[in-house]
């Protein structure tokens, strides 16, 4: 399945679980039989580690359909890379999509900036290139600083793995954001990506 192709399949998947008609997906022992020896998923989502943003529970899908990396704030970092580019190279999987939502608790903190304890200052701080960005714009901060975090995490798989970089331009990859809005349970996929965080 190509990116194009991929990314229907996505939009599909919301609007089912939008408007809650859901497909009968098969989750049962048959199923579960024909995974046991491959997978072949048809899209990766770095989503964050939020309860309320399930990737195959908010695109319809089932086992097998879709390869998760989940981190709070949806943060890249070097296992997130190597968990990816897994999924490119050997799963030929040809659709990435960066998945940030609403409300988001870790962007919350990355603009706070209070000290967080032990590991979780580590996320705050790889947020808060987006919450530099965000603050030279307009409107309102916490919904420009998710929006500028996806794109920061769409940058950085862009120019941060040889891998993922090689696939872009010979194999067909696209690497995508999208955000969650909670309240209606619908993604845009309009997110426009950036080339200007001067490798931060």
């Amino acid at each position: 399945m190509d990116a194009f192709q991929a990314l229907e399949k996505l939009h599909h998947g919301n609007k089912r679980y939008v408007t809650e008609r859901y497909a009968k997906t098969d989750v049962g022992l048959q199923r579960r039989s024909q995974l046991v020896t491959y997978q072949d998923p048809f899209a990766v989502i770095l989503g964050c580690s939020d309860s309320r943003i399930p990737p195959e529970i908010i695109f319809d899908q089932g086992l097998g359909d879709l390869f998760v990396v989940r981190t709070a704030g949806q943060v890249v970092a070097d296992v997130v890379l190597g968990s990816i580019e897994y999924a490119v190279e050997h799963l030929n999987v040809r659709l990435v999509v960066v998945l940030g939502h609403g409300d988001c608790g870790a962007v919350k903190a990355a603009i706070n900036n209070s000290l967080c304890l032990n590991h979780i200052e580590t996320i705050k701080q790889a947020i808060q290139p987006a919450v530099q960005k965000a603050s030279t714009q307009s409107g309102e901060l916490l919904t420009n600083t998710i929006k500028a975090n996806v794109d920061f995490g769409v940058w950085k798989l862009k120019t941060s793995s040889p891998i993922l970089q090689r696939a872009l331009t010979k194999k067909g990859l696209h690497i995508v954001g999208a955000i969650k809005d909670l309240h209606t349970g619908s993604v845009d996929f309009d997110i426009v990506g950036s080339n200007d965080f001067n490798g931060s």
